[in-house]
Parts: structure tokens; C-alpha cells; sequence
């Protein structure tokens, strides 16, 4: 048995049913990791010893007749932006290489609780900015699918973990599509929740009014479980919001019927901009299948989805330029001494960014100087709220909406040498959905070329619901939404 290919609730009834121990678990992964990650690059850091202490605890707590949750004994993977009691938290970056956090991230807090099993921290875009995890102080990840091909970003270690074994499911954080980006281009299904509903407490953030955790899963029923865990309120975190919890596995239905009438828009802007024939053929298969189920599929505009990425350009620099500032050698982070404080300082930013958050704090801090405030920072505000009603006003009209992931596979990293905006094209089609607050599900539908194909489903605020109904069903009607990688001839 290939524990490594199994579902999470797969993994869950083998516990449950005292046919493999957490212990025997965890070290298949650990084996897992030993076998793949020298050449996948996967993780920052792999906390071997404090994963087969926790398996072991597990074991027990089920010997000893305890009522455990379903996630535990499960091991997982965290990205290395959400801060983990005892274990390096480095944001990818020099800047905070020996950072160990005295506490845990809410989130972290609530699957300790549950009992899962950290294994590890998955490489990032330093600080979560980038779209490649190639922007990356660690060596670069690689996609599982073929290892010349990007895993995507800022979440490409979570993504690739879990689409190769190395992990059973992950957390990430989504600024601009940071999860369902990596999710796509590495064939597992992620999720950005809805604003507000998974507490930030404890997320490093570069753009705070964009940025939410959220799960890599393998299939609908993980993640549905993961979100359970995870969702709810945090008196910790001001952005937090005051909702009962839904118990998301109710949504998923083995029901074909179950999206009969569900009205699907497809937004034409969205259709329009520039999607390679590989991916507009799998798209429109889904949706050729989803009318088939029952659902009407119509086109609906988004009118301002054009400027929306550029307002969500300027604001998340502007955040970044403010949230990073506390990185000066004197509060936080690495120190760089020097001939006075102004060289210090100089010296400390100069050598703990990368280039990626530097270009990001120098545009950040020019939208926000007084001289360039009102047509930069100001206009994209305005467009903000310009974008937040085009989703208003398509919501009147249909129950979700239905979108590329993104326009093209992962592409080879050499196609992206020397060009350091290659790829934010492709989160054209995620940033909008941050910029209203509004939760986005990514999931794998069949090849092309080789290399997986997302697509993106976003529903109203707090309605994750429908999106995994309609995931759901697409997964138990077809065969297209659980690719497997198979790199050896590819690397």
C-alpha cells in the first residue's frame, strides 16, 4: 500500500480503524520527502523529530480510547509565512533565517488541536511576493509534473508537496492567487477562502487587506474537512469574522443532480485574455459537462477586470512597503552593522531582500509619497470598489462563476529567465476575487501537453458552499480532476 497516494479521509478511516499507526504514517512521508525532495526542493525546513513525537502522542491518545479528530494523526505541511511555535519561520527570505516564533499561527493552533502532524515548511516567494517561488532566499521548487516547469507562487512548496506525496494536505496564503495559481500548475485542488471567514493571526503579511490562508488539498472531501478545521472566529485578529461555521462537508452531494439550475456565469473578459487553445479546450469541456448536470452555463461581465489587476498591483506594494518597514536591523530580523544607523539600515535591507521584495517596497513607497498618493493609491481604491460591484451585480444574475485558473500550464523556468514580470499574466484572472474579499476555488481538470489545467470557481461572500458543490460534482461525474505526475522523462 502506496500511503502517500491516499486521501486525507483515505488515511483518516486506516487510522481509525487501527490499520496503520500515525507513527508508521509519518515516517512513510519522512521517507517520502528523502526520496523526491532533493530534487522537487519542496520544503524550507522538515521537522523530522517533532513530526515522530507528535505521531507518536497520537498513537497513544487512540490506544488509550481518547475520541480523535478525523485530520488526526494526518501529517501535513505549512507554508513558511504562518508562524509554528519552536520551528524556524523564515518567509523564504535572509531576513528572518533564524526567526523561531514563540507561538502559533491560529490556524496552526486549531490543527495541533485537531492533531495533525507537521512534517514541515513549504518553500515560498520571499515574504509571498512573486509568482514562481523562484523569488526565493532557499533553492527554487520545482513542479512535480515536469522538474524544468515552475510550481507557480507564492505557494509553489505547498502545491508541490502535496501533488507528489510529500504531504497529505497544506496550508498556504493567497494574496493574488498565490494558492490557486501553484494549485493549477501543479494538479491539486486550493482554496482562498472568503475574507475574514480563517483567522490571519499569525500569517507574516506583506498586503494585509489581501492576504488569506488557505488549504491544498487532493480532493473536495479533504478540503471541506481542512476548512472545517480551520474557519471561525478569532478574538486575536480584528479582520476576523463573527459567522458560525458551516460544516462545509455537508455541501458535497453524490447526487448528479445535485447542480441542476445552479446558474453558472462565465465571464467574457475573463475568456478573452489571452488563454492558450489547451486550456480554453479543457474549460469548455467542463463546461459542456456541467450543462450536462443540469447547470446553466451564461456569460456575464466583469467590465473592470482590465484595471483591477493594476489596482491590486498598487495596493498590495503600498501594504508591502508599510508592513515590511519594520525590517530595519533594529526591531525585527537580520542586522547588518554599519558606520552610523542610515548605513545600518541600508546595509540590513539591502542584504536580507531579494530583489522581488525590494522592487515591491520601491513601488509601494512611490505610491504613497504625497506627490504620486491621489493618482496611484486614491485611483486604486476607487477601482477597488469598481470591481467589488461588477461582483455584486453578476452575483443577481447567477449562483457562481465559473473562470480559467489561469491562461496557460506551468511554464518552463527557462522561458522565464531575464524576465521578471513573465509571469504576472497569469494571475490576471485571480487577483480580482482578493481585491473584493470574495472566496475562489482552483481545481484540476485534465491535461495539456502533459501539465495540469485549473479551473476557478468563485462564489458571493461566506458561500464556499457552492463552489464545492459544483467542484463535487465535476469530481464524481468525470475522470479529469486527479492527475497524477510522472516527471521521470521530463526533468
Amino acid at each position: 500500500m502506496q500511503l502517500h497516494t491516499l486521501t486525507v479521509h483515505q488515511l483518516s478511516q486506516l487510522l481509525a480503524d487501527k490499520e496503520v499507526s500515525s507513527l508508521e504514517l509519518t515516517q512513510a512521508y519522512l521517507e517520502r520527502i528523502r526520496q523526491k525532495d532533493h530534487e522537487l526542493q519542496a520544503f524550507v525546513t522538515v521537522t523530522g523529530e517533532q513530526a515522530l513525537a507528535q505521531a507518536r502522542l497520537v498513537d497513544e491518545q487512540r490506544l488509550g480510547g481518547e475520541e480523535l479528530f478525523a485530520l488526526a494523526g494526518i501529517p501535513m505541511a505549512v507554508q513558511d509565512n504562518i508562524c509554528t511555535a519552536g520551528v524556524k519561520t523564515t518567509c523564504a527570505s535572509r531576513m528572518l533565517s533564524h526567526y523561531i516564533p514563540p507561538a502559533d499561527a491560529t490556524v496552526m493552533g486549531r490543527l495541533r488541536k485537531a492533531g495533525s502532524v507537521l512534517i514541515g515548511k513549504a518553500n515560498l516567494d520571499e515574504f509571498g511576493i512573486g509568482s514562481s517561488t523562484g523569488h526565493s532566499a532557499c533553492p527554487d521548487t520545482r513542479n512535480p509534473f515536469d522538474l524544468r516547469a515552475v510550481p507557480g507562487g507564492s505557494g509553489g512548496g505547498a502545491a508541490a508537496a502535496v501533488a507528489a506525496g510529500e504531504a497529505a494536505f497544506a496550508l498556504g496564503s493567497d494574496t493574488g492567487g498565490d494558492i490557486r495559481q501553484p494549485a493549477a500548475f501543479c494538479g491539486v485542488i486550493g482554496l482562498k477562502p472568503t475574507y475574514g471567514y480563517v483567522p490571519r493571526t499569525g500569517l507574516i503579511s506583506y498586503a494585509s487587506s489581501l492576504d488569506q490562508i488557505g488549504p491544498f488539498a487532493r480532493d473536495l472531501k479533504d478540503l471541506a474537512l481542512i476548512l472545517k478545521t480551520i474557519c471561525g472566529h478569532d478574538a486575536g485578529d480584528s479582520t476576523s469574522a463573527l459567522l458560525e461555521v458551516s460544516d462545509f462537508r455537508e455541501s458535497l452531494s453524490n447526487d448528479s443532480n445535485d447542480i441542476k439550475g445552479l446558474k453558472i456565469g462565465l465571464p467574457k473578459e475573463y475568456f478573452a485574455a489571452g488563454v492558450s487553445p489547451g486550456v480554453a479546450a479543457r474549460l469548455q469541456e467542463a463546461i459542456t459537462k456541467l450543462e450536462e448536470l443540469g447547470a446553466r452555463c451564461v456569460e456575464v461581465t466583469l467590465p473592470h477586470t482590465e484595471v483591477a489587476a493594476a489596482a491590486h498591483y498598487a495596493l498590495s506594494c503600498a501594504e508591502a512597503s508599510s508592513n515590511l518597514a519594520r525590517y530595519d536591523g533594529v526591531r525585527y530580523g537580520l542586522r547588518v552593522e554599519g558606520e552610523d544607523v542610515q548605513n545600518m539600515f541600508m546595509k540590513t535591507r539591502g542584504q536580507g531582500f531579494g530583489s522581488a521584495v525590494k522592487r515591491s517596497i520601491m513601488l509601494g513607497t512611490h505610491v504613497l509619497s504625497s506627490a504620486h498618493y491621489d493618482d496611484y493609491y486614491t485611483q486604486a481604491l476607487k477601482v477597488r470598489t469598481l470591481n467589488s460591484q461588477d461582483f455584486a451585480q453578476a452575483f443577481e444574475q447567477v449562483d457562481c462563476l465559473l473562470t480559467p485558473a489561469t491562461l496557460t500550464t506551468a511554464p518552463q523556468k527557462s522561458d522565464l529567465a531575464g524576465d521578471s514580470l513573465a509571469l504576472v499574466h497569469s494571475h490576471r484572472c485571480t487577483l480580482p476575487a482578493n481585491l473584493a474579499g470574495l472566496p475562489a476555488l482552483s481545481l484540476p481538470y485534465g491535461l495539456s501537453e502533459g501539465m495540469p489545467v485549473g479551473l476557478q470557481l468563485i462564489g458571493r461572500h461566506f458561500d464556499e458552499q457552492t463552489l464545492l458543490r459544483v467542484a463535487y460534482t465535476l469530481e464524481q461525474n468525470t475522470d479529469q480532476t486527479r492527475p497524477q505526475p510522472n516527471p521521470a522523462d521530463r526533468k
